[in-house]
């Protein structure tokens, strides 16, 4: 059977998820530099492929003209005319079962989920790593047709910065630490009280760019620039685009197990993680990354973890889990890969 030259490539959401298609479809362009590559993600993440030359992104307004069952009808329509030969559904949700019943004489493969295995994991019926997400998508990929090798990835030049984005780096002089202390679930964010001693020690050496979104995040994140010249926040401050430029150009970035992680491991940057609830085990660590840049939770304490893939689930008492890390741990492994 002859390979397609056009994949359109689905992944609507989550960031973090859309974040970790990128090293794989950069390295697939490489290594099969006579396909054409279209990326059909929410309008919001375009910015994400916005270094990979040789991708064209369509987006999706899923909340508007794409919305619902008419909605995804009218997106196949307007994919069809695209012209491409087979599909790589790198989210395998109802959402994209539909999309593929309105585009059935294409060929279509989707990601394996792994659904069972993440399940006796959180279950405690095994404990062991599962295959990566990155490497999940290079599964996909090569069931079209195409092995993608992922031991050698390479990554994008820091942006450059505009006046603009250069104030956001306080001392030149200094390295700079990109700090996301937020996340989607209270179970996966390391307590604030510890953050903020990080911060404090961090500060006196280092460059600290404080990430989050929404309004009490940015209230919080304001405060913990109080006192210090070297500690800013940009939290409300810039579009998504230049938030990736600044983020392209940090030293290293500290994240939970959240969408600011992987989006500094897409552009190259050194990632260490703090995980509450979740597991690295699960297969959603950032990309190119050593185990030993994930801090985890003491499983002595919290013997279930993980819990849930998400961190949308725990016993009673386990939100607190990731506070069973020393905020001195934390500090020495930044420091340790500076």
């Amino acid at each position: 059977m002859q390979k397609p030259k056009h994949i359109l490539v689905i992944r609507f959401s989550a960031m973090g998820d859309v974040a970790m298609s990128v090293p794989v479809i950069r390295a697939f362009l490489e290594q099969h530099s006579d396909v054409k590559i279209t990326v059909v993600t929410r309008e919001r993440f375009k910015p994400i492929f916005q270094n990979i030359e040789g991708v064209s992104v369509f987006g999706a307004q899923l909340k508007e003209k794409h919305k619902g069952v008419f909605g995804l009808f009218r997106l196949a329509k307007e994919l069809r005319a695209l012209n491409f030969d087979a599909i790589a559904d790198l989210h395998n949700v109802l959402r994209t079962k539909i999309l593929k019943l309105f585009l059935i004489d294409k060929k279509v493969v989707q990601l394996d989920k792994a659904r069972a295995e993440k399940r006796a994991l959180i279950c405690g019926r095994s404990f062991h790593q599962l295959k990566t997400t990155p490497q999940r998508y290079a599964d996909v990929f090569k069931n079209l047709g195409f092995k993608v090798d992922l031991s050698n990835p390479t990554f994008p030049p820091p942006a450059e910065l505009d006046s603009e984005l250069k104030r956001f780096i306080s001392n030149a002089k200094l390295k700079t630490i990109g700090i996301a202390p937020f996340a989607a679930h209270k179970s996966k964010i390391y307590p604030l009280d510890k953050m903020k001693q990080v911060v404090a020690e961090l500060s006196k050496q280092h460059n600290i760019v404080l990430f989050g979104g929404g309004t009490e995040e940015i209230e919080v994140l304001n405060t913990m620039t109080t006192g210090y010249d070297t500690v800013v926040s940009v939290a409300g401050k810039l579009n998504f685009e230049k938030e990736l430029k600044l983020i392209s150009n940090l030293d290293v970035m500290l994240s939970m197990d959240s969408g600011n992680g992987h989006l500094a491991a897409m552009l190259g940057k050194r990632v260490i993680t703090i995980w509450g609830v979740t597991h690295p085990y699960t297969g959603f660590a950032p990309f190119n990354q050593s185990s030993d840049n994930a801090l985890l939770a003491d499983r002595t304490q919290f013997p279930l973890i993980p819990t849930s893939v998400y961190g949308n689930n725990y016993p009673e008492g386990y939100d607190m889990a990731a506070g069973s890390i020393s905020p001195s741990t934390v500090v020495e492994k930044v420091k340790s890969v500076l």
